[in-house]
């Protein structure tokens, strides 16, 4: 501990959130393995899509139940958004009913929009044993009487541009799936992906006016994105204050990383780990040159 000017007392980590400075602490090794972790940082673009999940999913039943697609470029934040909705609304085990109930079931659309890889992939993620070769309205009435069990209040499906790899007639049966998942079991879909997800939906006039879009667009170089990468950097567990909301290395992030989130993290954190073995201990912009040029 150090004493400022005021006397009062100051901690050594204090550039680091309170949660996170006992892991500045740890051996080189563990602080690499935490640099390699998945974890969320909070921005307001997402916080406002995670905010209309919650009102799809406290959506009472009704005969047209709303849907959303979720839409941005790939590695821009997108699947993370949904596993961290997924955590803020976990599984419960209906004692009553003897079920686990799922409010919020994720799927992934198959490569190719075919009706029975699209029941084979959710009865897959419903946990239900199942003959890959059974007929199409077996699997559908599996899947659907198992989907009534644990009753889930919202269907995302990711890749959902995945879509477009059909031919027409592929890609009407599958909407027209969807369509009848939503009214049958009075829930609401989301569906996830590229750009190309909301022009998978305009063959079908009805689905294109019940998916409201909902895009993440890249990021800019604002306040906002300087929060959010200020917020990185209060939890890398570097021993050392980078400064990384610095005019010139937010501008450096942006032209390496072309406003794409998945790329920012992996810059980031690839300089973090540099800093750790060159026992620097704080991200200079030696550190994210050489990330920038090495990309693998």
């Amino acid at each position: 501990m150090t004493l400022n000017s005021g006397s009062a007392m100051t901690h050594p980590l204090s550039h680091l959130a309170p949660a996170d400075r006992h892991q500045a602490e740890f051996d080189d090794a563990v602080r690499i393995a935490i640099i390699q972790r998945d974890r969320w940082i909070d921005y307001p673009r997402a916080a406002q899509a995670r905010e209309r999940l919650n009102r799809l999913l406290a959506t009472p039943q009704r005969e047209r139940m709303p849907c959303m697609v979720l839409y941005g470029e790939s590695n821009i934040g997108k699947t993370l958004i949904i596993r961290r909705f997924m955590r803020d609304h976990p599984n419960a085990f209906d004692a009553a009913a003897g079920v686990e109930r799922i409010p919020v079931l994720v799927m992934q659309m198959p490569p190719t929009p075919e009706q029975h890889r699209f029941y084979a992939a959710l009865l897959f993620e419903l946990g239900a044993p199942f003959a890959p070769t059974a007929r199409l309205s077996v699997l559908e009435g599996l899947a659907r009487g198992l989907l009534r069990r644990v009753a889930p209040r919202l269907l995302v499906v990711d890749e959902g541009h995945h879509l477009l790899a059909g031919s027409y007639r592929e890609q009407r049966a599958s909407l027209n799936l969807l369509k009848y998942l939503a009214n049958d079991l009075r829930m609401c879909i989301v569906l996830v992906g590229t750009r190309d997800a909301p022009i998978a939906l305009q063959s079908d006039p009805q689905m294109s006016s019940r998916f409201v879009p909902v895009e993440l667009p890249r990021w800019r170089e604002n306040e906002e994105l300087r929060g959010w990468i200020k917020g990185f950097e209060r939890i890398l567990p570097l021993r050392r204050p980078s400064g990384l909301d610095a005019r010139d290395v937010v501008q450096f992030v942006m032209a390496a990383s072309h406003g794409i989130t998945g790329e920012i993290s992996r810059l980031l954190n690839a300089a973090a780990e540099l800093a750790i073995l060159d026992q620097s201990e704080r991200i200079s912009m030696s550190h994210l040159q050489h990330v920038a040029a090495h990309r693998t």
